[in-house]
């Protein structure tokens, strides 16, 4: 380009590409922050871990939700459309967990979005009954699925938040979870104590099950041992006291399959 090419580029405002050797990291540093106005946590989607089934989207090669490389068994990043290994499995700080019961209607008659969510103190499930598929139907017709979800950290080269829903046969594993979390012990000043959920790192993995109505792929989860690193656990620590406060929601959407019921 010459001079009076770019003289006139300039005064129509133009942009022209130039291949430049990236920017230096100090100057984005100069204007760090800026264009984000007052974003904050509740503004954030907090990414899902979910396991991929046979069924699952993200496996289809001919659905427009298909994810290259995924397979059965996968774990899958909502936000980021990460793919692990399920046989490898996934390191994980659990910084926070909710019981909830989330009321829906059936998949195609509704917006793929909860109608209510009620906490753990709510009576909801006293006012179902369950139907021929085994859900627990409320008298308006819609549904309630009662929901394990574990906030977590996973950890990387560089590490982030996500939530882990479980229900259906993931609510076992999620009780096993908390039980380990819970049982653990350390010697302190005063004697035994429990330590906070995100003093420990836990492995996430995959693992076929089935029953008489089929087989499918699950969590399974295992005790890796303790933080070692005081800034990680602080970012657990903040990460949890922010959920406590309500700072950081979940926006549950329907994941599954119409006829991929079984977990």
């Amino acid at each position: 380009m010459n001079k009076e090419q770019g003289n006139r580029n300039k005064e129509q405002g133009t942009i022209t590409k130039r291949a430049d050797a990236p920017l230096p990291a100090n100057m984005f540093e100069e204007d760090m922050g800026k264009g984000l106005g007052n974003i904050g946590q509740q503004d954030l989607a907090l990414p899902f871990l979910k396991v991929l089934a046979q069924l699952s989207p993200e496996v289809n090669k001919r659905d427009g939700k298909y994810v290259e490389g995924a397979e059965a068994g996968m774990i899958y990043n909502s936000v980021t459309g990460e793919l692990y290994d399920g046989v490898k499995g996934i390191d994980v700080i659990p910084c926070f967990y909710k019981l909830e019961y989330i009321e829906w209607k059936d998949r195609g008659e509704g917006p793929g979005a909860p109608v209510a969510v009620y906490d753990s103190s709510s009576d909801i499930m006293s006012k179902t009954q369950e139907d021929a598929n085994y859900k627990a139907r409320l008298p308006n017709g819609n549904y309630i699925d009662k929901t394990a979800s574990h906030f977590v950290i996973i950890l990387g080269d560089n590490s982030s938040t996500a939530l882990i829903s479980m229900k259906s046969t993931q609510l076992k594993i999620s009780r096993k979870w908390n039980t380990m979390m819970s049982g653990l012990k350390l010697k302190g000043g005063d004697g035994l104590f429990t330590p906070a959920s995100f003093s420990h790192i836990y492995k996430l993995k995959t693992t076929q099950l089935s029953n008489d109505k089929g087989t499918w792929f699950g969590w399974e989860v295992s005790k890796v041992g303790p933080v070692t690193d005081s800034s990680l656990y602080q970012q657990a620590k903040t990460f949890s006291e922010n959920i406590s406060k309500g700072n950081v929601r979940a926006k549950h959407g329907e994941e599954k399959p119409k006829d991929q019921g079984i977990i």
